[in-house]
């Protein structure tokens, strides 16, 4: 069963991941006009969708979704490395919280 379980984390990491990249196109097409952006973003975005619906025939709800916080840190991440936006103290203070929430509610599961 806890192989399962974590199966359920990977794909809404996995999901996390790819809802943020889908994001991080939408702000693309807001900055160069280019529609293929918006499609990028939304296919990401779907398949985002795609994994968390995966992840949650493998796990807890009430452990799962709080995971897609993570999508907060890699938004953080992509404003840096690609908009070049600046990271605070803040920030990096919000992501520790973020995390320590995360490992705090999969530290209460059944499984």
């Amino acid at each position: 069963m806890k192989k399962t379980f974590n199966k359920g984390i990977i794909l809404m990491i996995v999901s996390a991941f790819l809802t943020a990249n889908g994001q991080l196109f939408w702000k693309f097409s807001q900055t160069n006009g280019k529609l293929m952006n918006i499609f990028i973003g939304f296919l990401l975005y779907g398949f985002g969708a795609l994994f968390m619906i995966f992840a949650f025939k493998n796990g807890e709800l009430s452990v799962l979704y709080p995971l897609m916080c993570i999508s907060y840190i890699f938004a953080l991440i992509n404003g840096y490395v690609f908009l070049g936006e600046t990271i605070s103290i803040y920030n990096l203070i919000g992501i520790l919280i973020i995390i320590l929430g995360v490992t705090l509610l999969g530290k209460e599961s059944k499984l």
